[in-house]
């Protein structure tokens, strides 16, 4: 066998504060060959990033390895000293962060951020470590690199940042490369673009790597072998084709149920695992997921089962369950045996319009910057909206799709009243709103909630989860102290949080229940819209088909709208039941999700299914998936936005707007000059 290049041994760390001890990992064994890519997959707070940090000692305040070692190369880092330490982190071992906005620097240059790296580790002169870093950028695909080094983070969008801590990882050839969520909020083809990145650098340097994701698509398109964990422990580990037809473990076979793509249909909810993660506070007994499995006995409960391997099992699949799934006759992932919730009511929804966008128009003027208006010249702006036009009705989840920078964010801002739009109207439940000011604005914001893509960055961090959900409710006069925490506490149970954490700050919880904390804020005011922006691209999949099952039982009941704006089509095919695609400010397709998910009209729309990373390593990728760099919005091209990256484009697109037209199905609308003829999509999003 190959000697390994990482391998962990019984590892486990404990992390004491404010008067607790929590036992992040206990006792997870990995091992990672030269070369070899594995993935770590499971819940939010199960101890994926815990066990990435462990490795280069990167632990929390008050965390510590209480056993077992890390021996990286031969050296156990688990035991070595901080100097150690430094000299493997950004040199033999490369860390791309889950934020890239929050792990770089806000004060340095891009440039000076990457060539970093070379000036501590390998004794480059500083004009040597600049051309590396702008050649490594360049690497990594940062459009015009050379005027990039001289940028700052804040100048760079979500994909751009992500390419530059890629590039600081890399530009030291490490020999094993630890990815942490690296495209958890990038759109579909910017996700593609980084992976594809990733893959030939490795492929190029020889590198191992370890990928810690929830996004199921991505570990099965990317890694050889992935890792479960559940509760600070490996629960199941396989490789990657074996994990996804024959799982093993119980757990596995209810994360794989709770995608959206294998959803029974629209009608039905999506299969939720039951309860919550354990506690890692408390002494646990017996297996750590047999409060939440439907199969477990007297026996899990009083012992705890050992990763181990039985019959029909392939060589290197081990997992810990004493009832484990049966062999799959037809080789497929098997989920028959987790009960689904039965389906609820029809979704009450009446013709009202609840809200109606006509012409809407957002340019920003360019003060500043090489498109900034000069002396003489006509003023300069970003298009970021160009003439949009969409109704929400009562009781309708709108999904708007498009790649990062389309200015689906833009649209959401401007119909909470955040921003004004510079032409067009913006009518709710009958009312023009772009001219509120004041108290009617701020009584108008009680009917429209924002649910924030950074829900940590919403969050005022000196604030206590329960000061921060009664806010909304002390700002509009909503009862007095004690029906404010009595709301506050139903909140926390509806989003499937303890009551408990109203006496925490948001910097205790992770990335997915901080998410749900902002649901549950934007559900304070009981609002009849709620603007989703990116609500669950942070969730892992078990907490995200609990929050969509919420979103649509609270739709039921209570006739909510949603706009509900996302780059995961899975996710919005399942939960919408129109999809607007957005493309450089303009909606270049509408119609019934299924239609447009299912039966494309535009090149765009085609575009983004071809890039999707579907959840089964034997279905093969699009042999073209959507390529191109999106033009600038301060200076969108003539003509049909899309053109410079249409493979259909003529002379007529350069010159001419395409009308939105209904080529086909009534409702369904493209803006194309050359639609495509409404065959199915061969990739399947739900």
């Amino acid at each position: 066998m190959t000697t390994p290049l990482l391998s962990i041994e019984d590892l486990s760390v404990e992390i004491t504060g404010r008067g607790r001890t929590v036992q992040a990992l206990e006792r997870v064994s990995l091992d990672l060959a030269p070369g070899e890519a594995l993935g770590i997959v499971g819940e939010s707070g199960c101890g994926k990033t815990m066990t990435a940090l462990s490795v280069l000692g990167l632990l929390p305040g008050g965390g510590r390895i209480t056993g077992g070692r890390i021996r990286f190369d031969g050296t156990d880092l688990a035991a070595a000293p901080e100097r150690t330490l430094r000299d493997v982190r950004g040199h033999t071992i490369g860390m791309v962060f889950q934020d890239p906005l929050t792990s770089l620097n806000p004060t340095m240059t891009i440039g000076a951020q990457v060539a970093e790296p070379l000036l501590l580790h390998t004794g480059a002169s500083r004009a040597e470590a600049r051309e590396k870093a702008e050649d490594m950028l360049r690497l990594v695909g940062m459009p015009r690199p050379a005027e990039r080094m001289s940028h700052h983070p804040h100048q760079l969008s979500g994909g751009m940042r992500q390419r530059v801590a890629i590039a600081m990882a890399l530009i030291c050839e490490p020999r094993l490369l630890i990815a942490d969520e690296p495209t958890t909020a990038l759109d579909v083809t910017t996700q593609h673009q980084i992976l594809e990145l990733i893959d030939e650098l490795r492929a190029r340097l020889g590198m191992a790597m370890i990928l810690v994701t929830h996004d199921l698509g991505v570990i099965a398109r990317r890694v050889d072998r992935v890792a479960v964990m559940y509760g600070g422990k490996i629960a199941e580990q396989a490789p990657v084709h074996e994990l996804f037809t024959a799982p093993r473990h119980r757990y596995t076979q209810a994360l794989f149920a709770a995608l959206p793509e294998r959803a029974a249909g629209r009608d039905r909810p999506l299969a939720t695992i039951p309860g919550l993660p354990p506690a890692l506070d408390t002494r646990i007994t017996g297996c750590r997921f047999a409060p939440r499995c439907g199969f477990a006995t007297e026996e899990c409960q009083e012992r705890e089962p050992r990763l181990s391997r039985s019959g029909g099992t392939a060589p290197g699949h081990v997992f810990a369950c004493f009832h484990p799934v049966g062999p799959a006759p037809d080789g497929d992932a098997r989920t028959e045996n987790v009960p689904l919730p039965s389906p609820g009511p029809a979704a009450r929804k009446d013709d009202g319009t609840l809200l109606r966008l006509t012409d809407v128009v957002k340019d920003y003027p360019l003060r500043a910057g090489p498109f900034a208006r000069r002396r003489g010249s006509a003023a300069r702006q970003v298009s970021a909206v160009a003439g949009i036009s969409l109704t929400v009705r009562r009781g309708e989840t709108y999904g708007i799709v498009g790649e990062s920078g389309c200015g689906k964010s833009t649209l959401g801002r401007l119909v909470v009243g955040m921003e004004a739009p510079t032409s067009g109207t913006i009518s709710f439940a009958g009312r023009d709103i772009t001219a509120l000011r004041g108290r009617e604005l701020r009584a108008h914001r009680r009917d429209i909630q924002l649910m924030f893509q950074d829900s940590y960055a919403a969050m005022d961090p000196r604030m206590r989860v329960g000061a921060l959900l009664r806010e909304p409710l002390a700002v509009q006069g909503i009862g007095d102290r004690a029906a404010q925490r009595d709301r506050t506490a139903r909140l926390l149970d509806d989003v499937g949080l303890p009551r408990g954490a109203a006496d925490r700050y948001p910097h205790e919880f992770s990335g997915g229940q901080r998410q749900r904390l902002g649901l549950a804020r934007a559900l304070a005011l009981d609002p009849a819209l709620i603007v989703a922006d990116e609500p669950v691209s942070a969730l892992d999949v078990s907490v995200q088909a609990q929050i969509l099952n919420l979103m649509r039982d609270l739709q039921r009941e209570k006739g909510i709208g949603y706009l509900f704006i996302s780059h995961d089509l899975a996710v919005v095919r399942h939960l919408a039941d129109t999809v607007g695609v957005m493309y450089l400010g303009k909606l270049v397709e509408t119609g019934p999700a299924e239609a447009v998910l299912a039966r494309p009209l535009h090149p765009y729309t085609r575009g983004l299914l071809d890039t999707v990373n579907v959840p089964d390593p034997r279905v093969a990728p699009a042999a073209a998936p959507l390529g191109g760099e999106t033009p600038s919005a301060a200076e969108p091209p003539s003509g049909c936005r899309f053109r410079t990256r249409c493979p259909l484009a003529r002379e007529v697109c350069a010159t001419t707007e395409p009308p939105p037209a209904e080529p086909a199905t009534p409702g369904h609308r493209v803006a194309c000059h050359f639609p495509l003829p409404g065959v199915a999509s061969g990739v399947s999003v739900g």
